[in-house]
């Protein structure tokens, strides 16, 4: 369907080098667009430019640290010079330090708050002009189901995917007029390396996921490619400020 149609479109996508990531880039790519891959790993955004570019999709990386604004800047500008326009930013990358909130440093604290918060808002900045230019664009921005429960051991990752909530709707309000629609994917448990991580930090927690989430499973990257492609086409022309939850059920449980 041409709705859903992105051929001609350039699509940033940080932390797309794996997990949650590579499966909305992939999605993205099977729809027509061309993909930046941005992340910190020159190794790990070569392999999914090579697996990109197997599949048929236009894609390139560029190296970059999220958590400094010089290099949200930097990787607007080079996807730009390098694709001619800006149309997507997928704000994706982040991290968790998994501590009781008493034991978190203020360091691990702005770590946290700057990759996960912080860069998503740098990077939309750098993009504004971009879309603007190119009469619209889409920002889609990875929350979490930490931006509506609590955690006693993900504090800051909460503070931080609430505040992408928030800030998803700030921008959906400012830009609305500059026909750039901004919309949140609120992931709950899916298996990628960081919450591979989480099951050996977190006693439990398999066993825990799975006998409330309805669907029976952990969510897979592939489970946010069709997603992606709706809030990243025309067919999400009127969706705005939007949160989407996308759980096996896992928050519709009591």
């Amino acid at each position: 369907m041409k709705l859903f149609n992105l051929t001609g479109r350039v699509a940033i996508v940080t932390g797309g080098n794996s997990g949650i990531g590579f499966g909305i880039a992939e999605g993205l790519a099977a729809a027509g667009a061309t993909l930046i891959i941005a992340g910190r790993r020159a190794d790990a955004n070569a392999a999914a430019v090579k697996a990109l570019r197997e599949s048929g999709a236009q894609a390139f990386s560029i190296e970059a640290d999220i958590a400094q604004e010089t290099d949200c800047t930097r990787l607007v500008a080079q996807s730009a010079e390098r694709a001619g326009r800006v149309d997507i930013l997928v704000n994706n990358a982040g991290i968790a330090i998994r501590k009781q909130p008493q034991d978190y440093s203020t360091a691990e604290w702005r770590q946290v708050i700057d990759v996960n918060l912080s860069s998503a808002f740098y990077c939309a900045q750098a993009a504004y002009p971009h879309m603007c230019r190119a009469g619209g664009g889409k920002i889609i921005n990875i929350g979490s189901m930490m931006s509506i429960f609590g955690a006693a051991f993900a504090v800051a990752y909460g503070a931080s995917k609430g505040g992408i909530v928030q800030m998803t709707k700030g921008l959906a309000t400012a830009w609305a007029k500059d026909n750039i629609q901004s919309n949140a994917i609120l992931p709950g448990w899916i298996d990628t390396p960081f919450t591979r991580t989480a099951r050996e930090q977190v006693a439990g927690l398999n066993e825990r996921v799975l006998a409330r989430t309805p669907a029976g499973r952990w969510g897979s990257p592939g489970d946010f490619a069709g997603a992606a492609v709706f809030l990243a086409s025309s067919a999400s022309g009127f969706v705005n400020g939007a949160s989407l939850v996308i759980d096996g059920g896992y928050s519709s449980m009591g």
